[in-house]
């Protein structure tokens, strides 16, 4: 099969799309002289755009549920010259209008009524959460490129996402330097946003969190706050010394966002988008999930590599309440102890 032009769809939500990254490099790797070229909202289209291995971007601006829509899409899609899509989200509408600017190679997971309208699939049971799913990404990854009978390269390895370290050294010293910090000190960020998705912990338990990285640490908290989540944040640090934290209200867009994920030492959150920005970093990630076998640890954690994870789940899940029922306090050495270790390897 032809496999010049390369059309990735992860069309769901921003961490969603992040840890398909690992899959779009082995894609590039794989295939260097392909054009790869991703189907994503608006939303995520300025992460696609800062994506090193994505070329092109379509955005897929959804008007209504109708065959209208789908008809744009279809057109849209079969204007970009596709030759194979891979769908590592699969759903009705976007299977159909794949089918229906016919696409010549059409891979994706068999799952749901989707998988009719792709000619070539892949059964991964994703629901089981038996594995991460940047895992389940890769592959499907490694499926297309076994279809275009060529055997799949070692998957690349973590950060997916580098910004120059003079840059990235630049922006940490205006902060420090704006908010009266200690240059040596730590930089923890904590994310108490959800996004609308993730299940997260309560302030209360965020604010023990900080507390305790504060005075056993030493370090300098920053609460994170997407467009919308400023009040939050501001709760937050009104809770706490105002010398140990400040609060840091992205307002510039999510690249503006991401550069400025790139200069903590740490990043706290639930499982949320700007999260899974600090795994394609490479950044250390303390993060927390409900026990639910769609939403696990395992499933959904970020791509950060081995040692620079630590990662909390409830014994038991309620979807009735809105947080997670953690106990912060039993959390508190381990946490400690990963910030140490993140600590002295900055030092070295």
């Amino acid at each position: 099969m032809r496999a010049d032009r390369i059309l990735v769809i992860r069309n769901d939500r921003l961490g969603d799309f992040m840890l398909a990254w690992p899959a779009f490099a082995l894609l590039k790797r794989q295939y260097p002289a392909a054009v790869i070229v991703a189907l994503a909202p608006r939303y995520t289209v300025p992460m696609a755009e800062l994506c090193p291995y994505i070329d092109e971007v379509i955005v897929d601006e959804r008007r209504g549920s109708g065959l209208g829509d789908m008809l744009r899409l279809a057109r849209r899609i079969r204007g970009a010259g596709i030759d194979v899509s891979v769908s590592f989200f699969s759903g009705f509408r976007t299977a159909l209008a794949l089918w229906l600017a016919r696409v010549p190679v059409r891979v994706a997971p068999a799952t749901k009524l989707a998988q009719l309208f792709h000619n070539r699939k892949l059964r991964q049971k994703r629901s089981l959460s038996a594995k991460p799913e940047f895992e389940y990404n890769l592959d499907l990854a490694r499926y297309a490129i076994e279809l275009n009978g060529d055997p799949p390269q070692p998957a690349p390895r973590p950060p997916y996402l580098e910004f120059d370290s003079a840059a990235v050294a630049a922006l940490r010293s205006r902060y420090c330097t704006q908010h009266g910090i200690d240059p040596q000190q730590m930089l923890v960020f904590i994310h108490a946003g959800s996004g609308g998705s993730a299940i997260n912990l309560s302030l209360e338990q965020f604010a023990a969190i900080a507390a305790l990285i504060i005075d056993r640490i030493g370090a300098h908290i920053v609460f994170t706050a997407g467009p919308d989540e400023l009040d939050s944040a501001a709760r937050l640090a009104s809770m706490l010394p105002g010398a140990c934290c400040s609060v840091y209200h992205s307002v510039e867009g999510l690249v503006t966002f991401t550069h400025f994920i790139g200069i903590c030492d740490a990043f706290i959150s639930g499982s949320t988008g700007p999260l899974h920005i600090a795994g394609a970093l490479n950044r250390p990630t303390v993060a927390f999930y409900p026990a639910r076998r769609s939403a696990t640890s395992l499933r959904w954690r970020t791509l950060s590599e081995d040692g620079r994870r630590l990662e909390f789940m409830p014994e038991q899940y309620s979807g009735e309440t809105a947080s997670l029922d953690i106990d912060v306090d039993a959390c508190g050495a381990s946490i400690e102890s990963f910030l140490r270790g993140q600590q002295a390897a900055i030092r070295r």
